[in-house]
């Protein structure tokens, strides 16, 4: 079943590959070449799952996605245009660095109001409660950076960042919560039970887009 899989991998890179061969890379291009690759994966199976061969599901699937030329031409386009690169990727850059600095404020203010609540000898479930906001702060200072170019990488596609930043938000929310429900009851079987919860998903989503990631290294 895994060689399977591999090998629709294979054929759909080198289709993908083969359809834009003699463009110039780019943002732009490599953003639409993981929109198609995924497409063209969940239309292969869907034909394959109505009992169709994959070879010829394959070919139905690259069928159903149209006349791509236009696309092609545009990304060729993108590609010799260098001025339009450089607009899009200072556009992404800014709004992810808006976002990185925002998400590292918003964590540090969670430390500095759990330290300035620990010192103002409140109880341990008002100073576990600022823990909100690293929570929150950690998931958009992880989807900033994985949306920012850099010289090494292209930036991730905002779906997948997204769900990165949701299973961030997932294992710290379980730490915090676990925090909270253990202070306010006392009992620690509770506090894991909390953190289990949380804990477990987010871990999983975390798992499953590292191993299924595609390569984003600049070639």
């Amino acid at each position: 079943m895994r060689q399977n899989e591999h090998e629709l991998e294979h054929k759909i890179s080198a289709y993908i590959d083969a359809l834009f061969a003699g463009v110039g890379a780019s943002q732009q291009l490599f953003d639409l070449k993981e929109e198609i690759t995924t497409n063209l994966n969940e239309k292969t199976l869907d034909y394959k799952n109505r009992g169709i061969s994959e070879d010829q599901a394959f070919k139905e699937a690259i069928v159903s996605l149209g006349d791509l030329s236009g696309l092609v031409a545009e990304m060729r386009q993108i590609g010799q245009d260098k001025a339009k690169q450089a607009v899009y990727s200072t556009m992404t850059a800014r709004i992810s660095l808006a976002g990185t600095i925002a998400g590292s404020l918003i964590i540090l203010f969670g430390f500095f109001n759990v330290a300035m609540l620990y010192f103002m000898k409140l109880d341990a479930v008002s100073i576990s409660g600022s823990g909100i906001f690293i929570v929150a702060g950690g998931a958009l200072l992880t989807y900033s950076l994985l949306t920012r170019e850099t010289r090494q990488k292209y930036a991730m596609n905002k779906i997948r960042a997204g769900l990165y930043a949701l299973s961030v938000g997932l294992l710290l929310f379980g730490m915090f919560s676990a925090a909270v429900a253990g202070f306010a009851t006392g009992e620690v079987f509770i506090a894991i039970a909390s953190l289990m919860m949380f804990f477990l998903v987010g871990f999983g989503v975390f798992l499953f887009l590292i191993l299924t990631g595609p390569d984003r290294r600049k070639r």
